[in-house]
């Protein structure tokens, strides 16, 4: 079976692999980009080793779908996830970071475009859910501005070391993502998902 493989305009999520981790110890040693992540930054390169190395299983066991961000040149520019499945509601929860080169260069749209294409796609979910800091106005902007809907406050929902934080709940369904800038970006996938991601069809 292919690994699954999704092309937009600019960018491609392909799965991470071990030539890859230079390249992301790199971008998530960085302070401020994981700055609102329950993880990290990475200290030493063997953290971007183990992470990847961990992957394969996490897809086998329908945990979660991790993808790189590539250039066309097959830099890595950073991760985009799918996780907390439920197949019997339909739903997941979308994660992303980008290195700090990427932002502000569109490159986060694409990515979360392409996503949106696999889970409302092969995957068949009905709603993609998002957290997000309440002290990451950045991030808060960019789901606002793809259509999801803010749906409030998730109080002491997450636990970073010691201390509990306070995330946005955001929302997108099928209808919606349909009906937004993101369902315009053109998206060839291949490949195949692991069929523990896969909701029944109706």
């Amino acid at each position: 079976m292919a690994d699954l493989t999704v092309r937009g305009p600019n960018v491609t999520l392909r799965y991470p692999d071990e030539r890859d981790a230079p390249r992301l110890f790199e971008l998530a040693g960085d302070s401020d980009v994981t700055q609102f992540f329950s993880w990290g930054p990475y200290r030493e390169p063997a953290d971007a080793s183990d992470w990847i190395a961990t992957l394969p299983e996490r897809r086998d066991q329908g945990i979660a779908l991790e993808f790189g961000v590539s250039d066309a040149a097959d830099e890595l520019l950073g991760c985009v996830s799918l996780l907390e499945f439920s197949l019997r509601d339909r739903r997941c929860v979308i994660g992303i970071w980008l290195g700090r080169p990427s932002w502000g260069t569109g490159v986060g749209d694409e990515a979360q475009a392409l996503l949106a294409r696999v889970a409302f796609g092969p995957l068949r979910m009905e709603r993609l859910s998002a957290w997000v800091d309440v002290n990451n106005p950045r991030s808060q902007h960019h789901f606002d501005r793809l259509g999801f809907t803010n749906e409030g406050v998730l109080r002491a929902f997450q636990r970073h070391d010691d201390s509990r934080r306070d995330l946005i709940s955001y929302s997108l369904l099928r209808e919606e993502f349909e009906a937004s800038p993101l369902a315009a970006v053109p998206a060839d996938i291949s490949g195949a998902p692991p069929p523990l991601f896969v909701c029944a069809a109706r």
